[in-house]
């Protein structure tokens, strides 16, 4: 199947329907940062608890990424879409009933495996159907998703927290993936022959998993990856609990602030797809190195702040230059790889960005334990993968790969 064979108007249902997928994904990972301070207390947990928690998710997603991608490839983007928001809707239910730190971890992890083949799966739809030309476009409306959440849910959070308890509030989520997934079943026409298709595809290119995985450019785009979604993660999940416990902030006033940096972070992806588009060629290394430098000096200027102002303030530019990064990334495997490979391709880098948000909310939580609740030492963690993250894209050569006549 190529790009001409979907009418715009397909085109368009489709990327909206994938647009709610990933709103919802979003609003999961982000509303758990709210509601974990209320389940720490519910559970009597440190901060190093509350790190493996917000971890517990990160890492069910990373061992699925791979996997999800290939399923994808082999078998239909579509099928594993339905089966990604089916068991994510499950496991978000089930967090509801999680009566210890133990069970809480169980079902995160469960949950992320759940989730994990949706983005490899969605972004080899997009691939697919969309003309190159149009695919960073495409690709900063799904990560848009991220921003318009973060909007919503600082707020929304302390409203339904405040209200109908976090288990309720799991339970709603739940059955609103369920409706999102009879959507995709009954809306995304993709051929029937797709996951043929996909294999007649992957056999004219010869491209093999162990080929793919030889490329320079997929290590780069992994070690990428991983830095900017550990400064990413790093933030999104512990900003609410560093306000309110290092800037005696309280839930509300926190939701209010965090809407600032979310308005940003919508415009800077959306208008991060317009810019790549009509990016020269080798100019996307470029701003994406200098984008990652002013990051690394905007976190400083973030945790030296004097007031809370001071610190929304560099919070709302950095989150500008964030989400310039975070669209760039994707759009370089969807426009330098072959479509056939897409679901791979992006699975394996996407494994990095996971992992990253693993290992980071669980590691600012046991260097906050470590320093007295300091956390000093977690935003120089992120100056350092920021600094890594200018060398990845630095050195990053698309000329040397063996896939990329796409």
């Amino acid at each position: 199947m190529t790009a001409n064979e979907v009418t715009k108007k397909s085109r368009n249902v489709i990327l909206a329907l994938l647009f709610l997928g990933w709103s919802l994904g979003n609003l999961d990972r982000y509303i758990m940062n709210y509601a974990v301070v209320s389940i720490t207390g519910d559970l009597q947990l440190d901060a190093s608890s509350t790190g493996i928690i917000l971890s517990a998710f990160f890492l069910g997603y990373a061992i699925m990424q791979i996997p999800g991608g290939w399923l994808a490839d082999k078998f239909g983007a579509k099928r594993i879409l339905l089966m990604a928001v089916i068991m994510w809707s499950i496991f978000t239910g089930l967090t509801a009933i999680a009566w210890s730190l133990t069970a809480m971890i169980v079902i995160r992890f469960l949950f992320g495996i759940g989730e994990g083949g949706f983005q490899p799966a969605s972004s080899k739809i997009i691939a697919t159907i969309f003309p190159k030309e149009e695919r960073g476009r495409a690709m900063s409306i799904m990560l848009t998703s991220g921003g318009i959440v973060s909007l919503i849910v600082p707020l929304l959070a302390a409203y339904l927290l405040g209200t109908i308890g976090w288990r309720m509030m799991f339970i709603i989520i739940g059955a609103i993936g369920a409706i999102i997934a009879f959507l995709y079943w009954k809306y995304i026409k993709l051929p029937q022959n797709e996951a043929e298709d996909a294999s007649t595809e992957n056999s004219a290119h010869k491209v093999s998993f162990k080929e793919l995985l030889k490329t320079p450019l997929m290590w780069n785009l992994i070690i990428a990856y991983f830095c900017i979604y550990a400064v990413n993660w790093g933030l999104v999940s512990w900003i609410p609990t560093y306000l309110q416990k290092n800037r005696g902030l309280d839930l509300m006033s926190i939701g209010w602030a965090q809407t600032i940096p979310a308005i940003t972070t919508i415009i800077g992806v959306y208008g991060s797809g317009y810019i790549i588009d009509k990016l020269p060629k080798g100019m996307e290394k470029v701003l994406g190195s200098i984008s990652c430098a002013v990051i690394g000096l905007l976190l400083y200027l973030m945790f030296t702040a004097k007031t809370v102002t001071l610190f929304i303030g560099y919070q709302t530019v950095v989150s500008i230059f964030i989400a310039f990064v975070i669209t760039l990334l994707p759009v370089i495997v969807l426009k330098k790889l072959p479509s056939s490979i897409t679901g791979s391709a992006m699975g394996i880098a996407n494994t990095g960005g996971q992992l990253a948000g693993f290992v980071t909310p669980m590691a600012i939580g046991f260097m906050v334990d470590a320093f007295n609740g300091s956390f000093d030492a977690a935003f120089w963690m992120l100056i350092g993968f920021a600094l890594i993250c200018i060398v990845s894209l630095v050195t990053l050569n698309d000329q040397k790969g063996i896939l990329l006549k796409a």
